[in-house]
């Protein structure tokens, strides 16, 4: 199994999570990790990486709401 030479610390980083949050990932997912330092397989990184995006294309922000409601109330 490969690295991805990604550490738990890094996804937080790159993904403006709280570490924890990555932690509850992990432990969702069914990963082992020791600390913020731990380097992920390969797999692994992707699962929690994938697992992120899905949970964020679930948000509606303020203005992704005022573009929805413009596209579905314009006049014929």
């Amino acid at each position: 199994m490969g690295f991805a030479e990604l550490s738990i610390a890094d996804i937080a980083a790159e993904y403006d999570l709280p570490i924890e949050e990555v932690f509850n990932l992990c432990e969702q997912l069914g990963i082992a990790y020791k600390n913020q330092e731990t380097n992920l397989a390969l797999e692994d990184a992707k699962a929690v990486i994938a697992k992120v995006l899905s949970q964020r294309q679930g948000v509606v922000t303020p203005e992704s709401r005022d573009n929805c409601a413009k596209a579905t109330t314009s006049e014929p």
